[in-house]
């Protein structure tokens, strides 16, 4: 739930969320010259199936969260979804120089209409999904879906590989904990808000993804019974400080993005560390950015000096 700010831009103006939203992504325009052509990569499925309204409303209901849309109304979101991943992949490339082909592959087989869901309201908006001006969503107690380029972004500049193990601090949704289980052999995730992350748990298994494990806990203190570690570790909230058991969890060569900064204050920076194989921790400022912030045992810390 973070605002990115391009270094080559000036901050952009606060797009409104739904209420009950404290922030979310907001990313520069493409440049007029973007490449708009769709990327090759094959149609959503969940699991080896067909994406259809079928299977979109018995997930649904299998997670807890019955709804029911019409059949016009399903494929209106998924007319917009090859414009919606075009722009993923121009995004990309922009930043990156190229978009990563696994992170386009997981953005196309992760239906993001499904996580379109308010909680508190238990209110279902998957015709919001894929819109032209990326902006976050409210899901309920203060928590939101990020837009979906700067979930891009993150993603990419995490770089999980096959393989891997990945830790997200800050569930929310459960959308960027399913991407990086298209990715990775297994994905992890925590979330403070016992509500919210009570509720998400229960999307992964309608959808086949028996490789997300989530918990209700503090982020602060990372998972520590998770024998050997984590590759990757993503943290989707403003922290005073880079918390330290995520770096003792962090494995040799791994790499962790994590937002620094105050609560609520501009000054944000998204910073990339990297443990070499020594064990030795290395950082370095990326871009701006706008969290909403880490709260728990972080609080109650000592301030960064």
């Amino acid at each position: 739930m973070a605002k990115m700010i391009d270094s080559t831009s000036n901050l952009l103006g606060r797009r409104a969320l739904l209420a009950g939203a404290a922030a979310g992504l907001a990313l520069p325009a493409l440049p007029a010259f973007a490449d708009t052509a769709a990327p090759a990569v094959t149609g959503t499925e969940t699991e080896g199936q067909p994406w259809t309204l079928a299977r979109y409303t018995q997930a649904m209901a299998e997670s807890g969260r019955p709804t029911t849309i019409s059949q016009g109304e399903f494929d209106a979101i998924q007319a917009r979804k090859p414009a919606a991943m075009a722009l993923i992949k121009s995004y990309l490339t922009q930043h990156f120089g190229s978009a990563d082909p696994a992170v386009l592959a997981a953005f196309q087989q992760v239906p993001r209409e499904y996580y379109h869901y308010m909680y508190q309201e238990r209110l279902a908006a998957p015709s919001e999904a894929y819109e032209a001006q990326p902006k976050p969503w409210a899901i309920g107690w203060g928590s939101a879906l990020s837009d979906y380029l700067g979930q891009a972004y993150m993603t990419q500049l995490l770089a999980p590989k096959p393989g891997m193990v990945s830790l997200e601090i800050g569930t929310g949704s459960g959308f960027q904990s399913s991407l990086l289980s298209r990715i990775v052999d297994h994905s992890y995730s925590i979330e403070i808000i016992e509500p919210l992350g009570k509720a998400v748990s229960h999307i992964f298994k309608p959808l086949g993804y028996d490789n997300v494990t989530t918990r209700v806990g503090d982020g602060y203190y990372g998972w520590p019974e998770v024998k050997g570690g984590f590759d990757v570790i993503i943290v989707t909230c403003a922290a005073e400080f880079a918390p330290p058991a995520l770096f003792e969890q962090l494995k040799p060569g791994g790499k962790a993005i994590i937002p620094i900064g105050q609560p609520f204050k501009r000054g944000q920076i998204l910073y990339v560390y990297h443990k070499d194989e020594n064990g030795k921790i290395h950082s370095r400022r990326d871009v701006g950015v706008f969290f909403i912030p880490m709260t728990g045992a972080i609080q109650k810390q000592p301030k960064a000096t």
